[in-house]
């Protein structure tokens, strides 16, 4: 199926990646709008910060274009772990991580750009990510080198961190960033004319 023109509201070179893996050749458009969230519940915070991207970005599209607007989060306990902005920092979340299970959610928004009223759908999708307990030296050795500095949650799957998954319950591709096999369904539903 063609989807036409489609827009990534994102600099994510994952989430261009995994979209060119299902067909998708996107434009890069970088929404630059300041981020804003209203709420602290990952899923509505995705959400919300996914439809501000695609929003700024879709101002600009021409009609016919579909712009993707995406957000993702690390979770554990219902509380969000952003990037870490020291080594420490890092460190400190993995620890929180080790032995454990926590979520990763990605939020999205399709805009379709129409003529006279743009049509959207948002959605979340949400995936279980098991860590093997690390030791003090493992935590240690991983802080301190360069892949935890600008990952939510201080790791990314398809990294070095690897080593620690023990398992996924969900997407995978909702982990690295986007849920493709998501995206597909919606973007199907948003250009068949089904209302959100």
């Amino acid at each position: 199926m063609e989807f036409g023109h489609i827009i990534l509201a994102s600099a994510s070179p994952r989430r261009k990646e995994l979209l060119l893996q299902i067909g998708i050749r996107p434009e890069i458009v970088v929404s630059h709008v300041e981020e804003k969230v209203s709420s602290d519940v990952p899923q509505e915070v995705v959400m919300e910060l996914a439809s501000q991207k695609a929003r700024d970005v879709a101002q600009t599209a021409p009609a016919g274009s579909v712009v993707i607007g995406a957000d993702t989060v690390v979770a554990i306990d219902g509380q969000i772990l952003g990037k870490p902005a020291t080594h420490e920092e890092a460190a400190a979340m993995v620890r929180h991580l080790s032995g454990r299970t926590h979520q990763v959610y990605t939020g999205v928004c399709l805009i379709l750009k129409g003529k006279e009223k743009d049509r959207e759908r948002i959605f979340f999708d949400e995936a279980d990510v098991q860590i093997d307990p690390m030791t003090d030296e493992e935590i240690a050795e991983y802080a301190a080198g360069t892949e935890p500095m600008d990952k939510a949650g201080a790791y990314a799957v398809q990294g070095f961190f690897a080593r620690y998954i023990r398992g996924i319950r969900g997407s995978h591709a909702n982990v690295m960033g986007l849920p493709v096999n998501r995206v597909y369904q919606e973007l199907k539903l948003l250009l068949g004319g089904e209302d959100a």
